[in-house]
């Protein structure tokens, strides 16, 4: 009968980052910061892909897919956030935590992979180079890229529906910034058996392990297809073109084993907050850094990009702009 008191839960309240007033500014600050840097650095690596010609290949369109994920994640986890510091309404209504809930784990299994069909289209285009364009085709990519949507949206709705049915808490107030399956967990005085097995089984070795062994065993093939290659410059070159997604991928992962497999006594709520904001922050950010900083040919396209608007602010006429052109292109 106890119990009973705790059914009706119409909101939750977000506790967010931190309680004190006075760190309440300068977190507003670095939150927006990490989001405006995030979304713009993303959507800048959208406008290149579809801009610039040069990139229009496989590894670029899912790369392109990861900047939308990313885009929609960070929006996702910290829209409530920033709105927290904007209004002071930390109420967030019980179907939009659900939801909240659902979108984040769905985008998350995506990401993993959208990073697992980019270790397909590494192998193809090193151990099979004459073969790759014919492997990896537009319409190939169309459908490894749509079936990694449709599987990371469908793959966790029982996550979401059995969430769903956590009916009794003992409490409406989320000691994170953002709702998500452990900090809800923690207030629910419902049987949580389930969802937990549901977590070991579907969540950590279907959602999570199948796509890292798809993501790792292409890798054991790249690398003994690079250990062949006589020159040093070749194998320098193999290896350059995998390092940003597998710093990607290393990155994500632990980020995520920190999140979810690590002890129950050692991933307190504040830990698990702390780990949260990283992949929901940092790792969006890292997507377009580590592609801009370390991939030559985005820095040749930012550069192309950059020259040709030069050319249409400086060279209106089109003669002298076509000239323009040709002289970028040389």
């Amino acid at each position: 009968m106890e119990a009973e008191n705790y059914t009706a839960v119409p909101f939750f309240i977000i506790k967010g980052i931190s309680d004190n007033p006075k760190f309440q500014a300068p977190i507003f600050i670095l939150v927006l910061l990490i989001y405006l840097f995030a979304v713009g650095g993303n959507i800048g690596i959208l406008f290149l892909v579809g801009m610039d010609s040069k990139l229009h290949n496989p590894m670029y369109f899912f790369l392109g897919n990861l900047s939308v994920l990313d885009i929609s994640s960070i929006t996702v986890t910290l829209h409530k956030t920033l709105a927290i510091f904007l209004t002071g309404n930390k109420t967030l209504s019980f179907p939009g935590c659900i939801t909240q809930v659902y979108f984040f784990m769905a985008l998350e299994c995506t990401e993993l992979l959208i990073l697992a069909a980019m270790s397909l289209d590494r192998y193809a285009a090193i151990c099979n180079p004459l073969h790759y364009p014919m492997i990896m085709n537009p319409r190939t990519c169309a459908f490894l890229a749509s079936v990694c949507w449709v599987l990371g949206f469908i793959e966790v709705i029982p996550h979401a529906v059995i969430t769903n049915n956590l009916s009794c808490y003992t409490s409406n107030e989320i000691n994170h910034f953002f709702c998500d399956v452990l900090p809800l967990m923690k207030i629910s005085c419902s049987d949580t058996s389930l969802l937990k097995l549901w977590i070991v089984t579907e969540g950590v070795f279907v959602s999570g392990v199948v796509p890292l062994v798809t993501t790792l065993v292409p890798y054991i093939f790249i690398i003994r297809a690079i250990l062949k290659v006589r020159s040093t410059s070749g194998r320098q070159k193999a290896f350059y073109t995998c390092s940003s997604h597998v710093t990607l991928v290393i990155v994500l992962y632990l980020t995520l084993y920190c999140l979810y497999l690590t002890p129950s006594s050692e991933n307190t709520l504040d830990s698990h907050k702390l780990f949260s904001l990283f992949n929901t922050a940092a790792v969006p950010i890292l997507n377009p850094l580590i592609y801009s900083l370390k991939n030559k040919d985005v820095k040749s396209a930012v550069k192309r990009q950059l020259h040709y608007l030069y050319c249409k602010m400086i060279y209106p006429l089109t003669l002298n702009f076509k000239k323009c052109e040709k002289h970028i292109e040389s």
